[in-house]
């Protein structure tokens, strides 16, 4: 089992290009399948969830576990709709190769470029497929020209088209010189047409220029002169990718089936697997030795899933050593021991159950406590740095339609953020809203859709509820009294506050009475009714900060007086004094980081200045982020709940961005109206 051979590669890049497309015909063209997945009329196997037949596009990662000469290639087919790219960068951690697969009409768009930074980060070797060459529009020279623009010079076909549009019939084996194409869906091998010779010419010689930077000795020979032979290109091919100096371009069209096999061939002959690498980085900064003599079984959790015919089902990345059923290992995090009942090999929903997984292979294990970014091992003290997911800053609140079933919501909710590290869910006690941190809007629109279908709730979403405060600007006091005669014992409070604003010092109590005039066991309760009617707010039933209260007066009844009616008369006594020290509402201040490219930095500035925010500092990117623009600001919190949205409209979901909530600020006299009429409607209607 250890000498088994394993490639594993992700498919990345913007969505709709092709990339279940081409999973789908390296399925078909290996036998996996017996006609091609999702194309004309028949149904694909790896977007198999409702969602994703309904909405057209991934959502969720799925595995088309390929045989091919002896070698079994993990293609991990990732979602690339912005909401959704999480999961993607999820696979790439699983994986040592990210295929990028771009249009040969459009070249590499937003998303594409994110995905391909965040794989420059994990270290991973990449390779770029190049689809629909048998569009009209087609154009590989120019694709790959518009590549090398955005990606830097390290960029070079391994194969190249015969043709283009109607007259795309195979491509040319840039490494073997030969062509290739398909015919009744076999491939025939063949001599290069003599009009493609100078251009395999030229890019036989591109390609040898950049791989031989891998070997000092070859490089200076080739210098010198001297052409390479063949044996010594194809080692060097190997070494480059692994080394992540070279970056193969492929040529092809997945629903034609051309120049998938030639892609396939290289995975086997070229692509790293994990023991090219040699160390995994952990945690505490020292690293995991990859030894296939290693008999201590290591396995990193990727992704975990809520399949509705499977239950819960964990997808594990084997980092060392073999694991077996029955296999007990610790989790470094909780330090709980997990039993790995069943091993499967997973093929979309289609599962195969397997008797042993070793190092670099990817298995599927159901009913793990085990969480995403998770590392199991012997001892529970092996952990392996975990990847770092897009900031989840949609922010959205959702109400279920009908009343009564709160904790189903909740439970689903907090199931399905267990399984997704992307999405977020907690109870804001102050608002009183259970709210939803996700990646976008469509993300929490499959959420409800799957609550709908699983559990049977409706739910909408709704606005948050900013969490405005109050305070005052000036010194008041006011009487409160409180008498009340019932025919047998009354009651009899009566209070003199004054209250002083308390900017930065939150809130603080006095008792300054002299001379016996409210007995000692009564002033808790002047306390105690002053802060629950700070707590409800007077202006606009928002919290009351900052504000120093002292009780320096009043008088009390030696019968009718209790803690109850000195806790009413502070109530009235400070609402009255309110109504006389201006009172004024705050609202949260954020703090925002927003990084774009140069091109779109004035759309943000004019944007952030729209929302009555300040722009603080702009910072020019550097090293792997330069172009981008970083802009400091600090903008009203309740300007940009939505701000993950409109900055993927005004940046074309190229922007990111960071936010964190900065003290208050006092609101505009407009918005300060506006918010103190709602409330006194809402307490005119009965609400609160």
């Amino acid at each position: 089992m250890g000498d088994e051979k394993v490639r594993n590669v992700v498919l990345v890049g913007q969505g709709g290009v092709g990339k279940t497309m081409l999973a789908e015909a390296m399925l078909h063209l290996t036998g996996k399948t017996t006609r091609l997945g999702g194309h004309a009329g028949t149904k694909p196997t790896l977007d198999y969830d409702n969602e994703e037949a309904s909405r057209g596009f991934s959502i969720s990662t799925t595995i088309a576990p390929i045989e091919w000469k002896g070698t079994r290639i993990n293609v991990l087919d990732a979602p690339c709709y912005p909401d959704f790219v999480g999961d993607a960068y999820a696979a790439m951690s699983a994986c040592e190769t990210a295929l990028f697969v771009v249009d040969a009409q459009g070249g590499p768009a937003a998303v594409t470029t994110r995905l391909w930074f965040a794989a420059e980060d994990l270290s991973l070797a990449r390779a770029v497929f190049v689809n629909r060459i048998d569009r009209a529009e087609a154009d590989f020279a120019t694709t790959l020209e518009s590549l090398k623009e955005h990606f830097g010079p390290r960029l070079a076909a391994v194969t190249l088209p015969m043709g283009t549009g109607d007259a795309f019939s195979g491509v040319i084996d840039v490494v073997h010189q030969i062509a290739r194409h398909l015919e009744n869906g076999k491939p025939v091998e063949g001599p290069v047409p003599a009009e493609y010779a100078d251009e395999l010419q030229e890019a036989r010689d591109a390609l040898c220029e950049l791989v031989v930077e891998a070997d000092d000795d070859l490089m200076m020979k080739y210098l010198d002169g001297e052409a390479l032979t063949q044996e010594e290109l194809e080692g060097l091919l190997h070494k480059a990718l692994v080394e992540r100096i070279f970056v193969p371009v492929f040529a092809g069209s997945c629903v034609k089936e051309e120049g998938v096999i030639s892609f396939m061939d290289n995975v086997v002959d070229y692509f790293p697997m994990m023991a090219d690498f040699g160390r995994i980085p952990l945690v505490n900064g020292e690293q995991l030795d990859i030894s296939p003599d290693d008999d201590r079984p290591v396995a990193f959790v990727f992704k975990s899933l809520q399949d509705p015919s499977n239950g819960r089902l964990s997808f594990l990345k084997v980092l060392a050593g073999t694991v077996t059923p029955g296999l007990e290992l610790v989790c470094a995090r909780t330090r709980k021991t997990e039993r790995l009942t069943h091993l499967f090999r997973m093929m979309g929903k289609e599962t195969q159950e397997v008797k042993a997984a070793s190092a670099g292979d990817i298995i599927v294990v159901p009913k793990l406590e085990a969480q995403t970014g998770d590392t199991l091992s012997v001892t529970g003290k092996v952990e392996a740095a975990a990847f770092r997911f897009p900031n989840s800053l949609y922010r959205i609140a959702i109400e279920p339609d009908k009343r009564g079933t709160e904790d189903k919501l909740y439970t689903f909710l907090e199931k399905a953020a267990d399984a997704d590290p992307t999405l977020k869910v907690e109870r804001d006690e102050e608002t009183g809203q259970t709210v939803i941190s996700a990646i976008g809007e469509a993300q929490v629109s499959v959420l409800l859709d799957r609550l709908e279908d699983r559990v049977g709730i409706t739910a909408h979403t709704v606005k948050l509820r900013i969490p405005y405060r109050e305070t005052i600007r000036r010194v008041a006091s006011a009487e409160g009294r409180h008498k009340k005669q019932t025919g047998g014992a009354g009651q009899f409070g009566d209070c003199w506050l004054r209250l002083e604003p308390n900017p930065g010092e939150g809130y603080e109590f006095v008792d300054e009475v002299v001379g016996g005039h409210i007995p000692r066991n009564f002033i808790p309760a002047i306390d105690k009714g002053v802060q629950e009617t700070m707590a409800d707010g007077v202006l606009a039933g928002y919290p009351m900060i900052d504000v120093k209260v002292a009780v320096y007066d009043g008088s009390y009844h030696p019968v009718d007086s209790n803690e109850m009616a000195f806790k009413t008369a502070a109530r009235i006594g400070f609402q009255k004094a309110v109504e006389q020290a201006e009172p004024v509402l705050l609202e949260p201040m954020a703090k925002m980081k927003v990084s774009v490219p140069e091109s779109y930095a004035g759309s943000i500035m004019g944007d952030i200045s729209a929302s009555r925010g300040r722009v603080e500092g702009m910072e020019a990117g550097q090293g792997a982020a330069a172009g981008m623009t970083t802009i400091s600001a600090t903008v009203p919190y309740a300007e940009v709940v939505d701000y993950a949205t409109r900055l993927r409209s005004l940046s074309r979901g190229t922007g990111e961005f960071t936010i964190e909530l900065s003290g208050y600020e006092q609101v505009p006299h407009d918005v300060q109206e506006k918010l103190a009429k709602e409330y006194q409607e809402r307490r005119a209607a009965g609400l609160k």
